[in-house]
């Protein structure tokens, strides 16, 4: 079985050293075959805070690693570099692209940049990439999983949250689920959970899920929700096809990662491609 961790707005900057050993700890108990960095990688885009964050990924040991900068990797107080190369400290760190994709014969993953340098906190994504993901997800094999990932979420499960919804998600779900994908991946509010949005979406028409992770390393938590990750396992085998959804949660009286809820993500080959 064949393992993707998901970590998002670590913050570094504002990363927590104990929670840093312990997710160190926790790659290598679980040796997962992908790392997914769906953004706020820094706190304010600092040449040192970028340094800091690679340094750690590659100390995890993960073979190999799709990431993407979020509104945090932008600099916010620097007018000049803001407009002029938002994304040059991210791109020496993690680059060399801006939207990558990654694929294995179990797995096709595609990110897309929905930040924007005029937007200090709101996500958006555009037609143009919306057909991208659509033509790179209708070039996948049958065993593989199919996944989006972005930084702001397509779903929330909660009014509040609803003004960090990512703009232009209603076409992009519907666009992306035609196409065959399972899974959009997410980060951005810091707040775990996973939903099914063919039960969210009037008319979707086919099973696609919504996987949101919380800060994995931040001292910014929410106060319902420390830090956090998943751990995705899939095998391509398994009838009826499906891949497991492990959150783990930082305990602070143990020191340690632990598994807190545990889900069954169904896939849907029979509805679409």
């Amino acid at each position: 079985m064949r393992s993707l961790l998901h970590i998002s707005d670590p913050h570094f900057g504002t990363a927590l050293p104990l929670v840093m050993e312990a997710l160190f700890q926790l790659a290598q108990a679980q040796r997962p075959d992908i790392l997914v960095l769906s953004g706020d990688i820094t706190q304010r885009a600092g040449a040192t805070q970028f340094s800091e964050a690679r340094a750690f990924c590659d100390r995890l040991g993960i073979p190999r690693m799709l990431s993407l900068p979020g509104n945090h990797d932008i600099p916010l107080f620097n007018p000049f570099q803001r407009l002029c190369s938002p994304y040059a400290r991210y791109l020496r760190a993690f680059g060399p692209d801006l939207e990558s994709a990654l694929q294995t014969p179990w797995l096709r993953m595609v990110s897309v940049k929905t930040t924007r340098r005029w937007r200090h906190k709101n996500g958006e994504v555009s037609a143009s990439q919306i057909a991208r993901v659509v033509a790179d997800l209708q070039k996948a094999e049958p065993g593989q999983l199919r996944v989006v990932v972005v930084h702001q979420p397509v779903y929330v499960l909660r009014a509040e949250d609803e003004h960090d919804r990512l703009r232009g998600w209603e076409a992009a779900v519907r666009a992306w689920a035609a196409a065959g994908a399972d899974i959009v991946m997410g980060g951005h509010i810091h707040l775990p959970y996973v939903s099914e949005l063919s039960s969210c979406v009037a008319g979707l028409g086919r099973r696609i899920w919504c996987v949101q992770a919380g800060t994995a390393l931040s001292s910014r938590v929410r106060q319902e929700a420390p830090n956090s990750v998943n751990l995705l396992r899939y095998d391509a085998g398994s009838l009826p096809q499906q891949c497991q959804l492990q959150r783990w949660d930082y305990r602070a009286a143990t020191g340690r990662f632990e598994v807190v809820q545990t889900s069954a993500l169904l896939l849907d080959r029979a509805n679409g491609p």
